[in-house]
């Protein structure tokens, strides 16, 4: 796919590193030539007092001053930045002005200012920026007598910059021509890139917290449509500032603490033998993961792969892939023989098997959706197969991987805690990371968490992440609806006796034989097609987020009908239907009441006259477990051990008639 240009109304894929490199040959930098006349020992007071006028561009500031400073002039603007934000991407922004506005009202509260009279009476104006195209510290101060004067430099609207507290680079001009320069800067900023703060937003009195009385809803109210350009920046400031701060989080749980009376750190000789042995210590272990674990680099935007370094092959050939696929069909038709639903099984493994060969695509889908604000819940990085014991989970999830990359690593379950996991994120790539045989207990107390921080990756743009997959039994009963939204979720209900595990050669035959070829072609195909995915992210009109996982499924029965003497029925083409559907997640639930209305009627309370379906679970917790699967429509909520429906919605989503009965539990 040929790279597009650069068009400011459709920000598109492939000029991330381009753009920058546009705009580092098209611009040249506004340098203001200035002569040094001398330097002065002034208070804050004195540098800003007999002037009537202030325009203002700050970013990081201090509020209880920016409220002082304004007192001191007839009529005030102020731009707000904020130096924190890194991409400046519509969920950045709203965070930004709402966090800003929020604390706007509570200084000016705390300092009995009143900032609405201020603006009504037009003696004041604020503005948040909403772009980041200044990096601008000015203040610009005018007289009635025609006096100007223009101070910048370093220092941020706070006390800490203009309270002597902190060393600052502070110049200030006197003239005319300085200002009218700086003002036209300014002038600029102001009209390209910032958003008014309205008295709606900061009337204390209407405190809703409402997204649309954002200065940014403000204006696209407006101005009917508003284009974003975010941030495309993967330069090596920030990669340093990441990195800094990630030491950081390193270092904190040894580095001593402040002393509660003096606050002050004291440091000795043995503070830093204590971090030397530390860092030692973490290094070893970051270089024993990477050892361990595999690296598989997939960059969507180069068309490369590479695995532990090395280039990968992505031409293997027919007889190679043959080989694969047969051995693969192979296994899965082994699931025949276990006991209990083992054509569902099939379909339930080929879905998941598909997500977990597409799972190294994820984090750039994720990347790409966060930077042109389009929804990441498409793109899971967290699958879960549980169910059944002796239904060959760890197996498969080791099959998977054999053909993925040719090893199978896996970390037990009393290793798996959000911050391990987020450590391993951060050093394995690609390939899935397998947590093996998870406990309900430590799964309610670590993996919710885990899989609930939905931002992992965002603000750093990391793009080659591995997906966790998590392997539990049977004491795993039944998954939150904030965990299943997020998750791929595979739940097996068949398995083998222990006598038929200990005689099965087929697992062991078809790891020891089994290559890489097939996942190779799958690679090169989903290469192909990744910028058409990606662009459709870029494009702002869009009604849905690409199916990634539809396509994937796509490549594989392509790859499957190619190269197989036959295709089983359940190697089929997906969609997100297949994993996000109300009844997909609800499966269980409705397999639980389907079984429970042929089997024990007296269970049930059909109540026509109240629209209610009441079903009695039996105990208080299998009643909590089964609501955790049943879609909003229903309105369901427990009683003790009652599950209370409406009537007609259960109707549906059960396909159950649900006639009267008058036999009561």
């Amino acid at each position: 796919m040929a790279k597009k240009g650069i068009n400011k109304n459709n920000l598109s894929l492939f000029d991330i590193e381009d753009m920058q490199e546009h705009f580092i040959n098209k611009n040249k930098l506004d340098v203001v030539k200035m002569d040094y006349i001398g330097a002065q020992s002034v208070d804050w007071q004195e540098l800003f007092q007999g002037f009537d006028k202030l325009y203002a561009i700050t970013f990081s500031s201090g509020l209880n001053f920016v409220y002082r400073l304004l007192d001191m002039f007839e009529y005030s603007e102020v731009i707000f930045g904020c130096e924190s934000i890194i991409s400046y991407s519509m969920s950045e922004i709203i965070a930004y002005q709402n966090n800003l506005i929020k604390s706007m009202r509570e200084k000016a509260s705390n300092s009995k200012i009143n900032l609405l009279d201020k603006i009504d009476s037009g003696k004041a104006k604020f503005y948040v920026v909403r772009k980041q195209i200044s990096h601008e510290k000015i203040y610009l101060l005018e007289a009635t007598d025609g006096r100007k004067r223009v101070v910048m430099g370093s220092a941020n609207m706070s006390y800490n910059a203009f309270g002597g507290r902190q060393r600052e680079n502070i110049c200030y001009m006197d003239g005319k021509q300085a200002y009218e320069w700086y003002k036209n800067v300014y002038d600029s900023l102001k009209e390209s890139s910032t958003d008014e703060i309205t008295h709606k937003a900061l009337d204390i009195a209407n405190i809703t917290d409402n997204i649309d009385d954002l200065p940014i809803a403000e204006t696209v109210k407006h101005q009917k449509v508003l284009v974003l350009e975010t941030e495309k920046e993967n330069s090596e400031e920030i990669n340093f500032i990441l990195d800094t701060q990630n030491l950081a989080k390193t270092l904190t749980p040894i580095v001593p603490k402040a002393e509660r009376k003096t606050g002050k750190i004291l440091l000795n000789p043995e503070t830093f033998i204590k971090l030397r042995r530390h860092l030692k210590h973490e290094s070893v272990k970051e270089k024993e993961l990477r050892s361990e674990y595999p690296q598989l680099v997939i960059d969507a935007f180069k068309q490369t792969v590479t695995l532990n370094g090395d280039t990968v092959d992505l031409n293997p050939t027919s007889e190679e892939i043959h080989h694969d696929i047969d051995l693969f069909i192979s296994y899965m038709e082994g699931y025949k023989k276990f006991h209990g639903d083992y054509e569902g099984m099939q379909y339930r493994y080929f879905e998941f098997a598909n997500w977990f060969f597409c799972s190294p695509f994820m984090a750039t889908m994720r990347d790409m959706a966060a930077r042109f604000d389009q929804n990441k819940l498409p793109y899971p990085v967290f699958g879960l197969v549980y169910g059944q014991s002796k239904a060959g989970k760890t197996t498969f999830l080791e099959t998977l991987l054999k053909m993925m990359i040719g090893q199978k690593p896996k970390i037990s379950a009393p290793d798996f805690t959000r911050s391990s996991i987020e450590a391993l994120k951060r050093t394995v790539q690609g390939a899935p990371i397998i947590v093996d045989d998870l406990t309900n207990n430590r799964f309610n107390q670590h993996a919710i968490e885990t899989i609930k921080n939905d931002d992992f990756g965002v603000s750093e743009h990391l793009t080659n992440y591995s997906a966790v997959v998590i392997s539990a039994n049977e004491d795993v009963k039944a998954v939150a609806p904030e965990v299943i939204r997020r998750t791929i979720i595979c739940r097996v209900e068949a398995g083998l006796t222990n006598t038929e595990v200990m005689k099965s050669n087929v697992v062991r035959n078809v790891q020891q034989k089994i290559g890489t070829a097939f996942y190779r072609e799958y690679l090169r195909r989903m290469l192909e097609i990744m910028p058409d995915l990606i662009e459709q992210l870029s494009v702002e009109e869009t009604e849905s987020a690409p199916d990634i996982l539809k396509f994937s499924s796509e490549i594989i029965v392509d790859i499957i009908s190619q190269f197989a003497e036959f295709t089983p029925k359940y190697i089929k083409v997906l969609s997100l239907e297949n994993y996000f559907s109300e009844k997909v997640t609800g499966k269980y639930a409705i397999k639980t009441i389907k079984n429970a209305w042929k089997t024990s009627r007296k269970s049930f309370m059909v109540i026509p006259k109240s629209n209610e379906l009441r079903y009695h679970a039996g105990q208080t917790y299998d009643a909590a477990r089964l609501i955790k699967e049943l879609p909003e429509t229903l309105e369901a909520h427990t009683s003790r051990e009652w599950v209370v429906m409406n009537l007609e919605e259960a109707k549906d989503f059960f396909g159950i008639k649900f006639k009267k009965t008058f036999i009561k539990f």
